[in-house]
């Protein structure tokens, strides 16, 4: 009879402990490339393909002034990936490079507990407000 009770004791216990989150880490590298849906003042809503590691769409926010800064959501089938990034821009003219991170702080899915860091490479077309993405590091989910 104890050892009844004992195995029951046990598996309740069992119950009541939440399973762990197995986490996955991928180095990732991705591009993109923007087209310009709207703005309001200097920030502007993006959208376009992704490919690479993570493909899927990807939808931006980003504040364009003496860094390039804002948000992202990618679109995956697996579930979302979201985050935020900042960039410095480099030269001057109609195409301007930037380099800088991004940083993934969550998302839904697969990817509900991302989090990782990347750099962020591109141009950003001053008169199409087009913009070319790329990133290169590990997303952790």
């Amino acid at each position: 009879m104890n050892r009844i009770v004992n195995l029951i004791r046990v598996a309740l216990v069992a119950l009541a402990i939440p399973a762990a989150h197995a986490a996955r880490t991928v180095k990732a590298t991705d591009k993109a490339s923007l087209h310009y849906i709207s703005a309001s003042g200097s920030l502007l809503f993006e959208v376009g393909p992704a490919s690479g590691t993570l493909p899927g769409s990807i939808h931006v926010n980003f504040e364009v002034g003496a860094t390039l800064s804002g948000s992202f959501t990618i679109y995956t089938k697996h579930g979302t990936i979201k985050g935020h990034g900042e960039a410095t821009p480099h030269g001057a003219g109609v195409y301007e490079s930037f380099a800088g991170v991004l940083i993934a702080t969550g998302g839904s899915g697969r990817y509900a507990h991302a989090h990782g860091r990347a750099g962020l490479y591109g141009t950003f077309d001053r008169n199409t407000y087009a913009l070319t993405v790329q990133t290169t590091g590990t997303l952790s989910y």
